[in-house]
């Protein structure tokens, strides 16, 4: 009955003094023990399991761009209030809004009123002034009259001039024209109703080309120049391709952001002004792989990449992902041409001998 406490204790006495005394050799010869078993477990899984079937499709790099998505609106190229400038009351039939119009097209016609009595007096003016200039250069040479008296005569001869080149001039306001060619967003002026100088006529926009507008932030405005190749995703899904075209040199105070404007076609004028629009601006090329979103996984320690065939097995790849598309992702850090596990690369791990099916030759 006393023999297994005295037992106990001589054990608990050795483990101590190894423990204590020589841990080093205790480590050495667990630290051996458990790589031993490691390697057998390893085997186990790797070499001796047989084979998984894995579903694999070739890939050779293609040129790809990086670039930088902005979320911004369309805007029209140019948008103007046709204004008068001068008074008058309109005599045309108004255009209505979505006309297309050309530039020089007629938008609205005044009424001259007494504007054309006021052309006629301007004419009689400046007749009457020239008439006394001469009789006044006459008698100068003469020496009938002073040179004074005939700088007078002169003034009043440039006077009824410009009197002229005015009432010319409100005859030439009665009619309000496009300034460019673009689309009706408002009715024209009313017939009947009275304008005054600075009254709308109408309201133009200029809509092929259009502008993208979008704001990229400090560290994105250093990497984009005007003059590089942009694109956009609209609302609707369709995508257009334009040019970058300016680039704001001040920030936006608030959001310290700065403006960034792409010009693109819109022949068709499909593309409205204020839509919601997804920039792409592109930046420097490269070449890359265009993958399948499936075909990305993650290994133990988080980490993105594929899984290739290397050899007779399988063999984990990190990745980078440069840019998205609706037909999967763009990634860099694989070789030219690869062999990427599209099916079956959750089952394995590096090392694992796969048997290979390569896609287009599955049934």
């Amino acid at each position: 009955m006393r023999f297994t406490p005295l037992l106990t204790a001589a054990l608990v006495c050795a483990f101590t003094y190894m423990l204590i005394l020589e841990r080093e050799t205790l480590l050495a010869f667990a630290g051996a023990e458990a790589e031993t078993i490691a390697e057998e477990v390893v085997s186990d899984r790797i070499e001796d399991k047989p084979p998984v079937s894995v579903l694999v499709m070739k890939s050779s790099a293609k040129p790809v761009e990086r670039g930088i998505v902005l979320r911004g609106q369309t805007a029209a190229f140019r948008l103007l209030d046709v204004k008068a400038e001068t008074s008058g009351q309109v005599i045309s039939s108004p255009l209505r809004a979505g006309t297309l119009v050309g530039e020089g097209e007629l938008l609205c016609q005044l009424n001259a009123g007494t504007k054309q009595a006021s052309m006629a007096e301007a004419k009689a003016r400046l007749a009457e002034a020239e008439a006394n200039n001469k009789a006044s250069a006459t008698l100068v040479q003469k020496g009938y009259a002073s040179e004074t008296s005939a700088f007078s005569r002169l003034a009043q001869l440039e006077a009824a001039q410009a009197g002229l080149e005015r009432a010319e001039k409100e005859m030439e306001y009665l009619e309000i024209h496009a300034p460019f060619s673009g689309i009706l967003e408002t009715d024209t002026a009313e017939f009947g109703a009275l304008m005054q100088p600075g009254a709308t006529c109408a309201r133009i926009l200029e809509l092929n080309p259009i502008k993208l507008v979008g704001y990229a932030t400090e560290q994105q405005v250093r990497r984009i120049a005007v003059g590089g190749m942009a694109g956009a995703r609209m609302i609707g899904g369709e995508t257009v391709v334009g040019q970058l075209t300016f680039i704001s040199r001040s920030a936006d105070p608030e959001t310290r952001t700065f403006k960034v404007e792409v010009t693109i076609p819109n022949e068709k004028l499909e593309i409205r002004d204020g839509s919601t629009a997804e920039i792409f601006i592109a930046l420097s090329g490269e070449t890359g792989h265009l993958l399948p979103q499936s075909s990305l996984t993650l290994n133990d320690e988080g980490v993105i990449g594929v899984r290739i065939v290397n050899g007779e097995t399988a063999k984990f790849v990190a990745v980078t992902i440069v840019n998205e598309t609706s037909d999967g992702f763009w990634v860099t850090g694989l070789d030219e041409s690869v062999e990427v596990i599209v099916v079956g690369q959750e089952y394995v791990i590096s090392g694992r001998r796969v048997t290979v099916t390569y896609q287009g030759d599955a049934s």
